[in-house]
Order: structure tokens, then C-alpha cells, then sequence
């Protein structure tokens, strides 16, 4: 008696498509026979499975089958239950079995032309700098076509042999045997490593690689209002290409060195400033420093400690369009230490003619129980 085919594939009846080929995979990779070869268990499950995979897969032998079971349909018509390496999509299999590389004429060839690596720097830069923008000189150690045997590898009066084993394709194949018949498969040449040709008297200078090392100088022009990890794109400004392709991109990605005094919030930026006792009582006006100079800021009488106080147009310019972020200013009320006799006893006369709503700049809860009960009394 043949098992249930969801129970094969260890599937509900209501499973999609997605989870029957997901199921069907697993099988794949356990049972195949080049995977287990040898395995008679083994290549019963996958036989099994394949033979359910190929009906479930199938909409039109699926409802036959859920209506009239194994009856309702032929799984002996053609080879495993019908299966179509198509419907599946025999790429996958094939990369399950052998590791990637597609089937019979499948592959790529590495004789044509290769563009080159991409390159990333790193390039650090002030506060001040990313506000304003600014330009840098970088050095880039870069593989550049050799000059003398330009990018062919060979010495001068030589030139590269076609590989005799894969005859210049770059890829040589092998047929193995499999439950879906004999198949075809390409790998790159192990003598010439994929290139197609082979070179018997490489060239002095770059010794037979076709490149040489050198390092370039590229002119950075960091713009105004740069964030922290904006990246800089250079078009061929990377690695060379290989037999005759495109140079690679160049990425400089800039990084903002944090501030001793500022903080940086989109276009706008934060500080802190200290002031005075007396200055925070009776007002005055203060020179705060900014990334455009020192500026005059009015402090009001009777500023509290941690009041904000906005510079208008004092902050970072934006990198696209015109405008400039704000700066705020965030005060420090110090309070004084090591005080003489006679300012001590200034303070203590100060401190008996002001009301203590005066001096605290807020009534205490003390001062709100008094006043109820006062309203309370009438």
C-alpha cells in the first residue's frame, strides 16, 4: 500500500504551493542518492517523494488525487510519478546536488571583461568641517592595469596560449549519472583557472597578474552641512577591470568627530553656557560662543537654571538648498564657593529681606499650605 503523498512530504492538505516545494527540497537534500550513495532507505525516500512532488505540485493531478486518491491518478506514465524538472525548477535541484554552477551549458564564462572592486575609505573630519564643508587630499592604494604588459600578464615579445585543456572557454565539464538521467555539468578549468588562457612567460613588472600596485592621490570636496556617514561616490576611482573592463567605484565615507562644547541635531546645534548668580538674577548681556564666531545673547532677569535661549540662524548651513539650522543655548546658573565675611554676610541681608517665592522663583509647597489656610480662616 502506498503512503498518503502529504503524508510523504509530511505536509497538511491545505499546505500552498511554497510549502510543498519547501517540503519537497528537504527531501532532496536528505535522500538523493549523491548524497547518500549507497543508501537504499534513502533513495526509497527520495523516489517516494519525488513521485509525491509530482503530483502535489500539479493543480490539475492534485484535485484528481484529493477526490479519488492514488486512483485518480498514474504515477507509473512517466518516469518519477510525472515529474517535470521545470515545474520545480531544476536549477535549485541541480545547486542541491552539486553544489551551484547550472547544468549542461550552464555556468559563466571569466574570459570576458571583469569590472574592478569597488574601494572604501574611511575619511575623518572635524566638527567645523562637516558645518562648512571643506576639501581633502587622500592617498588610495589601488591594483592598476600594468603599463608594460597592459593588463595581459605576459612579457613583452610573448603573449598568452590558449588553454590546451579547456580550449579557451575557461570551463571544462563532466557527465555524471542521475535519477533524471545523464547531466552535463561545468566547472572552471583547474589549469587556467577560468581565464582561457595560459601564460608561459608572465611579464616582469606585474608577474603575470596584468596589474601592479600603486597609490593615487584623489581630491575630496567634502560639502557643507555633511552628516556623520555620508558616503562620497567617485566613479572610476576603484580597482582596475580585468581585460579590458570598467575600473571599480570609490566610496568616502565620512566620519564627524564628536565636539568638546557642541552637540549637532539635524541642522541645529546644542550647548551649555555658564553664567553668573548675579547675572541670572538681574539680566545681562553675554557673549556665547558659535561654529559663525562669538555673538551677544541677552539674558532676561530672573533666568532660571537649564532655561533655553534660542540663536537664530547660529546653527549648521544645509548640505542641499539654502538655510542654516539654530543654535540653542542652555545655561548654567553657578552658584559661588569660598565666599569672604563680608559677602557671606551680604547674602545672609539678602536673604532676610527676600520672601522665599523671590528667591526660589516658585512658590514652595509650605507658601500654598499657608495661603489655604488663610482662604480657609477668611
Amino acid at each position: 500500500m502506498k503512503r498518503d503523498y502529504y503524508e510523504v512530504l509530511g505536509v497538511d492538505k491545505s499546505a500552498g504551493s511554497d510549502e510543498i516545494k519547501k517540503a519537497y527540497r528537504k527531501i532532496v537534500k536528505e535522500n538523493h542518492p549523491d548524497i547518500k550513495p549507497g543508501d537504499k532507505e534513502a533513495e526509497e525516500r527520495f523516489k517516494e517523494g519525488t513521485e509525491a512532488y509530482a503530483v502535489l505540485s500539479d493543480p490539475e493531478k492534485r484535485g484528481k488525487y484529493d477526490q479519488f486518491g492514488h486512483a485518480g491518478v498514474d504515477p507509473q506514465g512517466s518516469g518519477f510519478g510525472g515529474f517535470d524538472a521545470s515545474e520545480f525548477g531544476f536549477g535549485d535541484i541541480f545547486d542541491m546536488f552539486f553544489g551551484g554552477g547550472g547544468g549542461a551549458g550552464g555556468g559563466s564564462r571569466r574570459r570576458g571583461p571583469a569590472r574592478g572592486s569597488d574601494l572604501r575609505y574611511d575619511l575623518s573630519i572635524t566638527f567645523e568641517e562637516a558645518a562648512f564643508g571643506t576639501s581633502k587630499e587622500i592617498e588610495i592604494p589601488v591594483d592598476e592595469t600594468c603599463p608594460e604588459c597592459k593588463g595581459s600578464g605576459a612579457a613583452a615579445g610573448s603573449s598568452p596560449k590558449t588553454c590546451s585543456q579547456c580550449s579557451g572557454t575557461g570551463q571544462v565539464r563532466s557527465v555524471q549519472r542521475t535519477p533524471f538521467g545523464q547531466i552535463s555539468t561545468t566547472r572552471t578549468c583547474p589549469s587556467c583557472n577560468g581565464a582561457g588562457v595560459i601564460i608561459t612567460t608572465p611579464c616582469g613588472k606585474c608577474h603575470g597578474k596584468g596589474k601592479v600596485r600603486s597609490v593615487k592621490k584623489i581630491d575630496v570636496r567634502v560639502p557643507q552641512g555633511t552628516e556623520d556617514g555620508l558616503s562620497l561616490r567617485f566613479t572610476g576611482k576603484g580597482g582596475a577591470g580585468e581585460k579590458g573592463g570598467s575600473s571599480g567605484d570609490l566610496y568616502v565615507v565620512l566620519n564627524v568627530k564628536s565636539h568638546e562644547f557642541y552637540e549637532r541635531d539635524g541642522n541645529d546645534v546644542y550647548c551649555e553656557f555658564p553664567i553668573s548668580l548675579v547675572q541670572a538674577a538681574l539680566g545681562a548681556e553675554i557673549l556665547v560662543p558659535t561654529i559663525h564666531g562669538e555673538v551677544k545673547m541677552r539674558v532676561n532677569e530672573g533666568t532660571q537654571n537649564d532655561e533655553v535661549f534660542k540663536l537664530k540662524g547660529k546653527g549648521i548651513p544645509h548640505r542641499r538648498g539654502s538655510g542654516v539650522g539654530d543654535q540653542y543655548v542652555k545655561v548654567n546658573v553657578r552658584i559661588p564657593t569660598k565666599l569672604n565675611e563680608k559677602q557671606k554676610e551680604l547674602l545672609q541681608e539678602f536673604g532676610e529681606i527676600t520672601s522665599q517665592v523671590q528667591q526660589m522663583g516658585k512658590k514652595t509647597l509650605w507658601d500654598k499650605v499657608k495661603e489655604n489656610v488663610k482662604d480657609a480662616m477668611g
